[in-house]
């Protein structure tokens, strides 16, 4: 039996409020025993409203933060908040909706990009170099972006350069936290087309955190669906989109807009025929 690039045991994440005058301290249960598993190669979409709990569960998977309880298992190993070592912090990646946030102003993009080679392996400057420009033309931007600075690209530019930083340790998966919700619909469409081109290349494995069910049909193998810290709902994507069972799911169906690769296709032809 093969084993799954990420599996999640009854994980929790209480807080702690700060209380008051006659006000006492409450704990906040942010997310509710959360069982999945994830098979190498696919794409597991969280979606739900904000403070449903999703982006407090991927900072869970990507060990930024702790969790109260239960475990995570990357490639079989133990990423308890007691057995975090460097070995595991490379096999998980994460790409943040606002790119820009994560990039060092002062860096150039060669530099950016070469950063985790230096710091986590033993390669020459030679070698990181060729990695990252190699690493760079992958996601679709040239050698002459290698020596401009973060300030000096599009956003969605940036965002290929934060998924191209991403990849440069060959992580067991990716966690992509809303990477396109601050991006043109266009440009969606572009981020969308490369995150699948890539997973079809590389046999990348996908956390795909957001709000838009629409994004997600086009991108997701399976959908989990999470309500205030619960999960609610967890099939595959034609379950989910065919026969969604929970009234929460049916809710968010009918709130979201259609944002869908095919339908932002055609708003843009149609806006091009009118200008024409």
């Amino acid at each position: 039996m093969t084993t799954p690039v990420l599996e999640v045991r009854n994980l929790t994440r209480d807080y702690v409020t700060s209380g008051g005058f006659l006000r006492p301290a409450k704990i906040v249960h942010a997310v509710k025993g959360v069982n999945f598993k994830l098979e190498k190669g696919k794409t597991l979409a969280v979606v739900g409203e904000s403070g449903c709990g999703k982006s407090t569960l991927a900072r869970m998977i990507t060990l930024i933060d702790p969790q109260t309880s239960g475990e995570i298992l990357i490639d079989g190993l133990s990423a308890s908040a007691a057995h975090v070592t460097r070995e595991l912090r490379q096999k998980v990646q994460i790409v943040f909706q606002n790119p820009y946030g994560s990039l060092n102003p002062r860096q150039k993009i060669g530099d950016v990009l070469a950063e985790p080679l230096l710091l986590n392996t033993t390669m020459s400057a030679a070698e990181r170099r060729d990695k990252a420009m190699a690493m760079l033309l992958k996601v679709g931007l040239g050698p002459e972006h290698f020596n401009r600075y973060p300030h000096m690209f599009s956003g969605g530019q940036r965002q290929r350069i934060a998924i191209a930083r991403a990849l440069m340790l060959n992580p067991s998966f990716l966690v992509l936290d809303e990477p396109v919700s601050a991006l043109d619909l266009s440009v969606q469409a572009q981020i969308l087309n490369l995150l699948k081109d890539l997973q079809d290349e590389f046999g990348l494995t996908y956390v795909f955190i957001s709000h838009d069910l629409s994004v997600v049909r086009y991108i997701a193998d399976e959908v989990m669906v999470m309500y205030f810290g619960d999960v609610v709902e967890h099939g595959t994507r034609d379950e989910v989109f065919t026969s969604p069972q929970h009234a929460y799911t049916r809710t968010l169906f009918a709130a979201t807009p259609n944002s869908s690769v095919e339908s932002i296709k055609a708003r843009l032809a149609k806006k091009a025929a009118l200008a024409g």
